[in-house]
């Protein structure tokens, strides 16, 4: 007869092999890795993976639910500060969304190559959804509230939130593209630096904001990725 499992061990193991997925998906790919290539990780039976996780499907929404979790607690976080004005708020989120990353830089790094592989495009595609859907609409309530208080100023505040996040998705795939980059420029942090300004020139437009008044990142964070510890 089975072990009975209780609820807390049972959050942690399929907590490790949510990680030994993740830890595989960017060496392997995700399309590559299998249910055996896993309880092999882990040394544990196949039917005590099929406790956890019903399918690979199963478990590749376990990875996109987690990814929303660690989104969601973000954004809470920012909203329960109190005395913010709205586009102070806005900003807070993009700022932790910046250090969370940083906070994690030295495995990020390590991960970059496999992450970026033709092999898991598809994963990308499905966490950038995810992220989209899950984010985009807390977002958009926030921006929203700053044009009815007359901070922000665009005409579409439902999709701001949307774009808002495919820009920083996309300033990420760029930075991305540099960190890999066998021959580096010289001048990285200068071309880094650019392209950030004009990351944030379109934000301020795409949200009627004040010039200066927003940035997907900061320069001490740029500066971070790009001198300390990324492209020299």
């Amino acid at each position: 007869m089975a072990r009975k499992v209780n609820a807390q061990e049972y959050a942690i193991k399929r907590a490790e092999i949510l990680d030994v997925t993740w830890r595989l998906m960017y060496s392997k790919g995700y399309e590559q890795i299998t249910i055996k290539d896993i309880i092999d990780e882990l040394k544990i039976s196949k039917g005590a993976f099929y406790h956890y996780f019903d399918s690979k499907q199963d478990l590749l929404e376990g990875i996109l639910e987690r990814l929303q979790t660690q989104g969601d607690k973000i954004f809470e976080q920012v909203m329960a500060e109190r005395g913010l004005s709205t586009v102070a708020r806005l900003q807070r989120f993009f700022d932790s969304a910046g250090r969370w990353k940083v906070a994690q830089k030295s495995n990020i790094l390590s991960l970059l190559r496999g992450w970026y592989a033709d092999e898991n495009a598809v994963i990308r595609l499905r966490v950038t959804e995810s992220m989209v859907r899950q984010i985009a609409p807390l977002l958009s309530g926030l921006i929203a509230q700053g044009v009815a208080e007359g901070e922000l100023s665009t005409p579409f505040p439902d999709k701001a939130g949307e774009i808002a996040l495919t820009m920083l998705v996309g300033m990420g795939d760029a930075f991305a593209k540099m960190l890999l980059t066998p021959n580096p420029q010289i001048d990285a942090l200068q071309v880094a630096d650019h392209m950030v300004a004009a990351y944030n020139d379109a934000l301020e437009r795409v949200l009627g904001a004040r010039p200066g008044s927003l940035h997907l990142i900061d320069p001490e964070t740029t500066r971070e990725w790009f001198v300390a510890g990324g492209v020299q």
